[in-house]
């Protein structure tokens, strides 16, 4: 889901922050369907509807709750095997045994991984990927939105380590044995980072290479729109890589919606933001999963790799998330700190 922190409500009017942040006349109530014939308030089930996912095998991170877990459970519905990443493994199993009580034949495993640990990323890679399993489609949804500064496990700023950082290595280590499914069986391969239009308000630099754990100049905002630029500059970059490969994977990233979701928890003036907001879409759940969903799923998109989406639709990312040199610094930087 997509944030908006209560200080950045403070310090800006409505049409300011409807500017600064870039929200579109998609995100408005009542917006038409776009190109694709689904729009803003189209459902997870509706931009899948038809679609047989039987015979393919998707992790989801962050499954445990909000679209995370709407993901997981229309993945399923779809007959595809959805393995869940769980950093609160009692939640996931929750879910889990909703989605089957559901969807009798659903295929749903849950699988302990913690996106703001390097280790933990290791051994939920290293699990997978030693028993066997295909895999055709990775989304790279988990996250955390704006909280008070603190340092991952591995010593890196904590929205950075979990919201891009960790998937960067995720992706990276499951990589291999998605090539391998995609050529035993000839059925492309797909990843999804969930981005946000909050990659437009990233700190005035884009990306704090020389000052990523820098407590004194931390914004909760521009820390959190760092990881979601992130996040599309390494669909980007990862797209551009597997084309010159010639790899039948593709790799996008997508902006979800503003969502009433669990990430709101940092702060306690829910109700404020709601009004303050006023016309604004906020978008359920189930809407708010979708555009994962159809960019994970829908037939149509073979072949369409290194965009942006939202709202069911193709869109366009501010001109930092398309920066070629950028993208290729990052990925360069992500490689060192995974190592170190």
């Amino acid at each position: 889901m997509d944030k908006i922190i209560p200080t950045f409500l403070q310090r800006n009017n409505r049409s300011k922050i409807v500017s600064e942040i870039g929200i579109s006349k998609d995100m408005w109530p009542f917006s038409g369907k776009g190109a694709s014939g689904f729009s803003s308030s189209s459902t997870a089930e509706e931009v899948t509807n038809g679609i047989d996912g039987s015979g393919l095998t998707a992790i989801v991170t962050g499954a445990s709750s909000g679209i995370g877990s709407e993901t997981a459970r229309v993945l399923a519905m779809r007959g595809v095997h959805v393995i869940m990443g769980n950093r609160n493994m009692a939640a996931g199993k929750k879910v889990k045994e909703t989605i089957i009580k559901e969807i009798p034949k659903a295929k749903v495993d849950a699988m302990e991984l913690d996106l703001s640990s390097l280790a933990s990323v290791r051994k939920f890679a290293s699990e997978f990927t030693s028993s066997g399993r295909p895999l055709n489609i990775l989304i790279n949804n988990a996250g955390i939105m704006m909280p008070p500064f603190k340092l991952s496990k591995d010593n890196i700023e904590l929205q950075f380590a979990t919201n891009y950082l960790g998937h960067f290595l995720l992706t990276n280590m499951l990589l291999d044995t998605m090539k391998k499914t995609a050529r035993e069986t000839k059925r492309e391969g797909r990843i999804v980072n969930v981005s946000s239009v909050a990659h437009r308000s990233p700190y005035n630099e884009g990306i704090r290479f020389d000052r990523l754990n820098d407590e004194q100049g931390y914004d909760r905002l521009g820390a959190y729109g760092q990881s979601k630029l992130a996040n599309i500059l390494h669909a980007n970059e990862l797209a551009r890589r597997l084309k010159e490969d010639g790899v039948e994977i593709t790799a996008n990233s997508l902006h979800p919606g503003i969502i009433t979701t669990n990430l709101f928890r940092h702060f306690g003036v829910f109700e404020g933001f709601v009004s303050a907001l006023g016309g604004l879409v906020l978008k359920n759940v189930q809407q708010g999963a979708s555009t994962t969903c159809y960019v994970a799923l829908r037939p149509e998109l073979k072949g369409i790799s290194g965009e942006y989406f939202s709202d069911n639709n193709l869109a366009e990312a501010s001109a930092m998330a398309a920066d070629r040199n950028l993208a290729r610094k990052l990925w360069d930087f992500s490689l060192d700190l995974i190592n170190k």
